[in-house]
């Protein structure tokens, strides 16, 4: 279920609130009764999956014993000259 905010017109107090998707959105604010908008705001995002961290990317080197080993290099000022 999404989570929504919302904010009251009179006490000026912005608040969460569970609902579904179908549910209408609520009128009055809990604590003053006042009138209270719906706020816009972005969705929080969780990536899954292969590809978002750095081990995804890192060069992989073969050990004695067969197994790949990720290694991480980091550049260093010597490096780049």
């Amino acid at each position: 279920m999404p989570l929504y905010d919302y904010k009251c017109s009179k006490c000026g107090d912005v608040f969460e609130a569970l609902q579904k998707m179908s549910d209408e959105p609520l009128k009055k604010c809990p604590k003053c009764k006042g009138p209270i908008k719906r706020l816009i705001s972005s969705p929080g995002i969780i990536f899954k999956g292969s590809g978002f961290h750095v081990t995804d990317y890192a060069k992989k080197k073969k050990t004695e014993g067969g197994k790949q080993k990720t290694e991480k290099k980091l550049k260093t000022k010597a490096d780049k000259k």
